[in-house]
């Protein structure tokens, strides 16, 4: 209990040190022509990864800034995926810029169901370490860090997972992530994920 309040406590200070100002706002309607070409997997309610099989995130709601900031790891491989990794390549930072503000800024999604697995119950006792960058419900105020409610269960435990096995690095979700059973980790997945007032998928027209 002691090691995990610390590692809650190193949390809420680099949380605290990190949310810097919002970057400088994009054109919504230019993104959405750049975000074309995603539609095909993020605008398909229930459109799963190849391989591993998991469901493509839901970017509609999501800040910008975090949106920018996946977007450049995609570019530079910081962020493994061939296709992200294709997609990003050839964006320039006023592209990136565009596109989240769209995504931020559209209310114009689809609704698609999002069934949960793992104990929500149990996942909202866990969640109090994720509280300081991410909010109670997983609809946290600080920009650089992403929205997680009604972000698709499978989706956040891949991450999660990632994050454990160093497939992803970040030094605050590692620090968190260690401790966490694979029980903890299915419950805090199935907590966000059925957060109302979430993201969505955004739709085609």
């Amino acid at each position: 209990m002691i090691r995990f309040a610390s590692r809650m406590g190193v949390a809420l200070t680099v949380c605290g040190l990190l949310a810097g100002p919002a970057q400088a706002a994009g054109d919504p309607a230019a993104g959405k022509t750049k975000f074309e070409t995603c539609t095909g997997c993020h605008s398909i309610p229930g459109y799963t990864n190849a391989y591993p099989t998991y469901h493509v995130p839901r970017l509609g709601g999501q800040h910008a800034d975090y949106i920018i900031s996946a977007l450049k790891a995609y570019q530079s491989g910081e962020r493994q995926h061939p296709t992200m990794h294709a997609n990003s390549s050839s964006l320039s930072e006023q592209d990136m810029q565009n596109i989240a503000a769209y995504l931020s800024s559209s209310t114009k999604i689809v609704a698609d169901s999002n069934p949960i697995r793992g104990n929500a119950s149990a996942g909202k006792k866990k969640s109090v370490a994720c509280v300081a960058c991410h909010g109670p419900d997983g609809n946290g105020p600080i920009p650089l860090y992403p929205r997680l409610a009604g972000q698709h269960e499978d989706y956040l435990l891949k991450t999660l997972q990632d994050y454990k096995t160093n497939k992803r690095n970040n030094s605050v979700m590692k620090g968190i992530v260690l401790s966490l059973t694979e029980q903890d980790i299915s419950d805090l997945a199935a907590y966000f994920a059925s957060q109302p007032k979430g993201l969505s998928v955004m739709a085609q027209d």
